[in-house]
């Protein structure tokens, strides 16, 4: 028999993504970034994003199936991104989504976002272990999850951020630096003719007993702006290098040290590390570098399957295809706030929540 071919479809956030996937075999995969139109406020603008992915849904659909040689008639099955993220974003994928699975009379799936930045590993390393690690890093999440069958088991967390995720501290430092919007890659460019000893920065939560995998990055981002702060009242100028090269040196450090203590206490021998801060370069070396001491596999997607795509919703889809998993229904809705449990997520709208969306 053929192998199924899923067309996943990713519209959370600022990106709008298409991909296509069979038998974990990647056959295409296309972004369109509104992330230019949002530079402008230093930050996503949730109207705009839901206009720019009106604009590009359908190119950029027609856009991977021509990459993988493909017709919608050739798609066995249609993934979305059903949560967490944007209303207004989420709920265009969802219909664009929806429309192409009646169309091509498949089944759609529901995916959880972050559980497709989990699946973007395997079309670069193949099947996840079981058990193994898991570290989310991006602008609006910060996770250490233990990971079994990502289609068939719950998903155990471990620590959650409880303020700033990471990239939210990069975006917020970054301007406080006078550095352009997105602050991430911003801080990582500047850092690279920095000290990244320079500034003592604090380690949030490395000491916590009552909740030790827990993440915070709101006291550091505080400390970065103070110390920018008190250079600019002495009326010198910030030593941006230092600071941006202390600052992602302390990210990165309790980032790491608090993924291999998880390893460590749960004996798993993979960790891997995904989101759109796994492509921060600081942040891949030290994981490198300490994963290597402790005996460690370390495995991080290509850079350019880190930020946001449609190829990870897709290989989630294939993975719930190839395991026999239901599909969602025709009532399935959207969840901008659905916590991870689950790769897959079917929510149902009730009449308040669909009121509230409108």
């Amino acid at each position: 028999m053929r192998t199924p071919v899923v067309l996943g479809i990713e519209s959370s956030c600022d990106e709008t993504g298409a991909g296509i996937v069979s038998g974990g075999r990647l056959l295409a995969h296309v972004v369109a970034s509104s992330m230019d139109e949002h530079a402008r406020y230093g930050g996503v603008v949730p109207e705009i994003a839901a206009r720019a992915h009106l604009q590009a849904f359908t190119p950029v659909v027609q856009k991977a199936l021509a990459q993988a040689g493909l017709g919608v008639r050739d798609i066995d099955a249609v993934a979305v991104t059903t949560g967490p993220g944007l209303s207004g974003a989420l709920q265009v994928g969802l219909a664009g989504a929806k429309s192409l699975a009646y169309a091509a009379g498949v089944p759609l799936y529901g995916v959880h976002h972050l559980a497709g930045h989990v699946a973007a590993d395997t079309l670069e390393h193949g099947p996840l272990p079981d058990p193994c690690m898991v570290l989310i890093v991006s602008g609006g999440h910060t996770s250490l999850l233990l990971v079994r069958d990502l289609v068939r088991d719950p998903i155990l967390h471990l620590g959650d951020t409880v303020d700033d995720a990471a990239g939210e501290c990069f975006d917020k430092v970054a301007r406080v630096f006078a550095l352009p919007y997105p602050g991430g890659p911003a801080i990582d460019r500047a850092a690279r003719e920095g000290n990244p000893c320079a500034v003592a920065f604090p380690r949030p939560l490395l000491g916590s007993k009552d909740d030790p995998y827990a993440f915070s990055f709101s006291g550091l981002k505080t400390a970065a702006a103070r110390w920018a702060e008190q250079h600019r009242l002495r009326g010198e100028d910030i030593p941006l290098a230092d600071g941006a090269a202390s600052l992602q040196e302390a990210v990165a450090d309790v980032l790491t040290r608090k993924a291999l203590a998880a390893c460590r206490q749960y004996d798993v021998r993979t960790l891997v590390v995904v989101g759109g801060v796994a492509a921060n370069s600081r942040v891949r070396a030290l994981a490198e570098e300490r994963c290597a001491a402790a005996g460690v596999e370390l495995r991080v997607p290509p850079l350019t399957l880190c930020t946001d795509n449609g190829a990870m919703i897709a290989a989630v889809g294939d993975l719930l295809v190839r395991a026999g998993a239901d599909p969602a229904q025709l009532n399935v809705s959207f969840d901008p706030s659905a916590p991870l449990e689950y790769a897959a997520l079917h929510p149902v709208a009730t009449p308040g929540r669909a009121a509230r969306a409108a």
